[in-house]
């Protein structure tokens, strides 16, 4: 009996016992459920870890019912985006603090206070701050959960309910762009601005506008639609038109109408206008599609630099934009970043040299450059037609931006950065690599008989023609100056192939030319040289050679610097001024002879620039007349050029190129000109 009594009584122990074991594993389960729950520093983690990432939508769902009924979601996500968009946040960190705190005391507290720290970048500089995040513990649906008690004050700690954020930009001014003497090509002037008064207007608004429509050339519907834009009261100033500096006359009949005043305000000038506008370029507002391409560094109220020297250096001359981020409502600044001036350019132009091309050409479609031919220092870039560059600042005359676009002439586009066919002022050129590669001696004549010649009768119908067959004995100095097209093409073939591409490489052909304002490489051919008649037409201009007017300028320095091809520049350097391009491009004596024939152009009543005689004018140069053509035998349109340099001075090389001079005596027609600037 009792046998039985303690192994039922074991067997009882035995069921209390997992009776035990089943309430203890329970409480162990219930353990792990409530241990399965983050904590309130393990949810303030979580909703860090989202904020670093910018994860608005993800971060609302961890926020308050307090918070959230303060905000809907689409504000919540709208206002973070904006504010961070706006003032451009980049390398956001953000992290929860530890504190000494005991964290199982947090935990029976329906309410933790959690320290967190940010920093990020913006557009005004480095922002950080610290702040303290209230979490509150909440039920739903019978969950528990820390919620973050969200207000402004985590977008940065100054701000408050109902409060804004103002991002403002001050722009840098403007480096100034200067030519070589200190004069400003490109500057920030103080301008006078027209504008009117609505509410001043009196009683015959319509007249008064129409008359102030005149004088501005601006067009009477233009000016009532500015007038009738919403922010407009009869109080306002409405800005119409900035006008140039000293337009005194224009100011004084302007104002003299009821109603209409003047203002100063602050503008990009360009104090040479069309003589300099393919030289400086321009600048205007930026537009929101050039905004979107460069958004670092610029704001809706920036210029940007289009063309020239104002977009080639655009980055050096625009610096850096300023910026603040404000709360208006309370005067509060919670970033700032000066704004940093552009740096000046100084060019080596010559403006008055610069001018007195443009007063030659203006009439004319074409392009000059000069070059101070030892150091390589670039004196004027010109192209014509022209246009005011101030025209995109102060606005055009009535008609005027209309007849630009359709001029044929395209007057936005510079000429001397593009290539052309060079015509027979590449006969110096063959005439240096001949020399160079023994094809031809200086004072050794070739024989030529008659006006035209072939190599032999491979070459069928097609003959090398020259002007004049006075001269059979022909040697270099004559071949310049009667710009004998046999003598050259002979000379080329007698080159051969090879050697004559590799002396027009020499000369800076088919190189990317390391110059500051970007130009067309020069060409040799279209496809290679691939016959006798392409060498022998390359050697006198008509083959498919092309040349930008800046090459051909400076592919005349050799004859003034003992044989040494000088690199052009525009923008003045530190210390030394002279760069070699290339080296030796002529053999010793080349230099001389050379010179000796293009003297004899201009000297020699033979030469193609002998007229106009001007006494006194010690120049050297060599005349081209290039035709255009589709098709060998229809007459095409000529290009006309003089390159000539001071040959006693040695301080004066221009090169001129004028389109369409068959009708006006080819390239005498440019002679003349370039004649008047150097006397």
């Amino acid at each position: 009996m009792l046998k039985w009594r303690i192994e039922k009584k074991g067997e009882a122990t035995m069921k209390m016992r997992v009776i035990h074991l089943f309430i203890a594993a329970g409480f162990l389960l219930l353990a792990g459920a409530c241990s399965n729950e983050p904590t309130a520093k393990e949810s303030m983690d979580q909703y860090v870890d989202k904020w670093n990432d910018q994860k608005f939508e993800e971060m609302y769902e961890q926020l308050s019912a307090e918070a959230q009924k303060s905000i809907s979601k689409d504000d919540f996500i709208k206002r973070n985006q904006s504010i961070y968009e706006q003032i451009g946040v980049s390398d956001l960190k953000v992290s929860a603090v530890d504190n000494d705190e005991d964290e199982k005391n947090k935990e029976k507290k329906d309410a933790v206070t959690i320290p967190y720290k940010v920093s990020m970048n913006t557009l005004a500089g480095p922002v950080s701050f610290e702040g303290k995040a209230k979490l509150v513990k909440e039920k739903k649906d019978g969950d528990t959960s820390w919620k973050v008690n969200w207000n402004p004050s985590f977008i940065f700690s100054q701000l408050k309910e109902g409060e804004t954020i103002r991002i403002t930009a001050k722009e840098p001014a403007r480096g100034i762009i200067y030519d070589r003497n200190g004069k400003k090509l490109a500057t920030n002037a103080t301008v006078p601005e027209i504008g009117v008064v609505p509410g001043q207007l009196g009683d015959d608004k319509d007249g008064v506008i129409k008359k102030l429509a005149n004088m501005l050339d601006m067009e009477k519907e233009d000016i009532e639609k500015q007038l009738s834009a919403s922010w407009v009261t009869d109080e306002s100033f409405v800005p119409l038109k900035k006008v140039k500096p000293g337009s005194t006359e224009l100011l004084k009949k302007a104002t003299s109408l009821p109603g209409v005043l003047k203002q100063d305000t602050q503008s990009r000038y360009y104090p040479y206008g069309e003589k300099a506008a393919h030289l400086t370029g321009y600048i205007r507002p930026i537009t929101e599609e050039e905004l979107k391409q460069n958004k670092e560094g610029y704001s809706e109220h920036s210029l940007l630099g289009i063309v020239g020297l104002e977009h080639i250096y655009e980055k050096e001359l625009r610096g850096e934009i300023g910026w603040t981020i404000s709360i208006p409502e309370s005067n509060a600044t919670v970033a700032s970043k000066d704004a940093k001036d552009g740096k000046d350019i100084h060019t080596t132009i010559d403006i008055n040299k610069q001018e007195e091309l443009y007063n030659q050409l203006k009439d004319d479609s074409g392009a000059a450059v000069a070059l101070e031919p030892q150091t390589g220092e670039t004196l004027a870039l010109v192209s014509a037609p022209s246009y005011d560059p101030n025209g995109f600042l102060f606005g055009w005359k009535k008609g005027e931006w209309e007849k630009l676009n359709k001029d044929a002439s395209a007057p936005f586009t510079s000429k001397f950065n593009k290539t052309y066919a060079p015509g027979s002022t590449i006969k110096p050129i063959t005439a240096s690599i001949g020399l160079k590669n023994d094809a031809i001696k200086a004072d050794e004549p070739k024989k030529i008989e008659g006006k035209e010649w072939q190599k032999d009768s491979s070459w069928g119908g097609y003959k090398v023609t020259r002007v004049s067959d006075r001269l059979s004995d022909v040697n270099l100095e004559n071949a310049l100056i009667t710009s004998d097209n046999i003598y050259f093409a002979q000379t080329a073939l007698d080159t051969g192939k090879d050697q004559f591409v590799e002396g027009l490489k020499s000369f800076g052909f088919e190189e990317k030319l390391d110059y500051e304002f970007p130009t067309k490489s020069s060409s040799i051919s279209n496809e290679g040289i691939d016959s006798d008649i392409l060498l022998a037409d390359s050697g006198y201009g008509q083959g498919q050679m092309l040349m930008s007017p800046i090459h051909l300028a400076a592919s005349y320095t050799p004859f003034l610097n003992d044989g040494n091809l000088i690199k052009p520049h525009l923008i003045k350097k530190d210390g030394e001024e002279k760069e070699i391009w290339h080296k030796n491009v002529l053999p010793t004596g080349g230099a001389e002879a050379i010179t000796k024939g293009l003297k004899g152009v201009v000297e020699d009543p033979r030469g193609s620039a002998y007229k106009p005689v001007v006494k006194g004018l010690t120049i050297a140069g060599k005349t081209g007349t290039a035709e255009l053509k589709t098709k060998k035998d229809e007459k095409g349109k000529e290009n006309g050029w003089f390159t000539a340099y001071d040959y006693k001075n040695k301080n004066l090389l221009i090169t001129m190129m004028i389109e369409d001079v068959s009708d006006r005596g080819g390239s005498s027609y440019v002679v003349n000109k370039v004649k008047k600037v150097f006397k």
